[in-house]
């Protein structure tokens, strides 16, 4: 006990001794500071699901700021000030604003391999129209809510996406623009100022909903344009991206539509199971095993939809199929078909370029406008004509007519 108490004693007096050096000693010992790093071989990148250091946060906490009436009436009256009155416009609540720096957008000249911008639409159900020839077909009806065009990147300044398992071409970086559209107009009040600052430039209300489209220089539109359902035109194709309904963890049955085992005669627990799913020789289990496992919950295309009618009143697209992606009231990308057999061959077939332009001298444009298929609802659909046709008498008749004289 005696020698670890001296022990002690050295120690403390050597650190005592220690701290009476001159500075520049104490500097050059503790110049350099090393810190050390463990498993740095096998950090995890950045997850990809969560938005860079530079993401604009959209949605702001709502804190009960306890505002008389007259505070939230003047509030109202700042709003409607700069971005005009609310109104109800196509069937969508909005903001009656007058476009700030628009410009006259002029019509471009079709060219194999330009590409137009896309729109932002919403699913609202589904609905049967009939054919001419009398065949019953469904429907969806895609909205297209209150789209404007929100800025234009250059294609020297369009940053690629991050792809998981493969990356873009790089022909394909240096082609294109990027163009964002927005749906929806909203209440500023709702989001942050970074986030209503994006809006600035075109002198719109905030959007609720944002995406960018990748576009040809030659159809660039200026900000603040509207895009309408005339952007399309019926007996069109189109392609449809939406995120599919999360199903959550399914079995086979209904993830992969399976038949499954019989109800009786021999069958114990295993009605819904998938069955064997060995691989023969190799004593494994192969990669892109159909089995149990989450569905739902991702972004899948449907490509080569048509559009049979169009509603101008409000901006409704109906397109053929009723296995569109996504719930009700979602959010769907509605972009030109990219099919091949799809493709536009010439001038004449050219969609509106770089959108619709309405025009001074054209008339009005109809409520409903239906492909050369399609029965229009107004239209009769049984018609009875009445023929001026000889009356042809028989034998038989011409006897009993003979005989009834008699």
């Amino acid at each position: 006990m005696a020698a670890l108490r001296t022990r002690v004693g050295s120690i403390l007096q050597g650190l005592h001794s220690f701290s009476k050096l001159p500075r520049s000693t104490l500097d050059v010992r503790f110049d350099v500071c090393v810190t050390q790093v463990r498993l740095r071989g096998r950090i995890p990148p950045t997850p990809r699901f969560r938005h860079p250091i530079w993401h604009v946060r959209k949605e702001r906490a709502h804190y009960p700021e306890n505002l008389t009436a007259e505070n939230k009436q003047f509030i109202q009256e700042t709003i409607s000030k700069d971005y005009g009155p609310p109104v109800v416009a196509h069937g969508v609540k909005t903001y009656d604003s007058p476009l700030k720096n628009i410009e006259k957008i002029e019509p471009v000249e079709w060219f194999p391999g330009i590409r137009r911008t896309s729109t932002i639409a919403k699913k609202i159900g589904i609905q049967p129209l009939w054919l001419n020839n009398g065949t019953r077909v469904m429907t969806t009806l895609l909205q297209i809510v209150d789209n404007h065009v929100i800025k234009y990147n250059p294609p020297d300044q369009v940053i690629p996406l991050r792809r998981r398992h493969k990356a873009i071409p790089k022909k394909v970086l240096g082609k294109f623009g990027a163009l964002v559209v927005g749906a929806e107009s909203a209440d500023p009040q709702e989001f942050t100022k970074e986030y209503c600052g994006l809006f600035r430039e075109s002198g719109l209300p905030p959007k609720r909903k944002l995406a960018r489209f990748l576009i040809s220089p030659e159809a660039v539109l200026p900000p603040g344009t509207p895009l309408t359902a005339m952007h399309y035109r019926v007996g069109d194709y189109i392609d449809a991206t939406g995120f599919t309904i999360q199903r959550g963890f399914q079995g086979v049955m209904k993830r992969w539509g399976f038949k499954g085992m019989r109800a009786t005669h021999g069958v114990t627990k295993t009605h819904r199971r998938p069955g064997n799913i060995g691989a023969g020789l190799k004593h494994r289990v192969w990669p892109g095993k159909k089995m149990p496992g989450h569905m739902g919950g991702r972004h899948r295309t449907l490509r080569g939809l048509k559009i049979l009618r169009i509603n101008t009143d409000y901006n409704v697209l109906y397109v053929i199929g009723q296995n569109i992606p996504g719930a009700i009231n979602s959010y769907i990308y509605v972009h030109d078909s990219l099919c091949h057999h799809r493709w536009v061959r010439n001038t004449k077939d050219a969609w509106p370029l770089p959108t619709y332009i309405p025009k001074d001298t054209e008339a009005e444009i109809p409520e409903n406008i239906y492909a050369p298929d399609v029965h229009p609802f107004d239209a009769p659909s049984i018609t009875y004509e009445i023929a001026d046709t000889p009356v042809v008498r028989t034998g038989a008749k011409i006897a009993k007519a003979k005989g009834a004289k008699k």
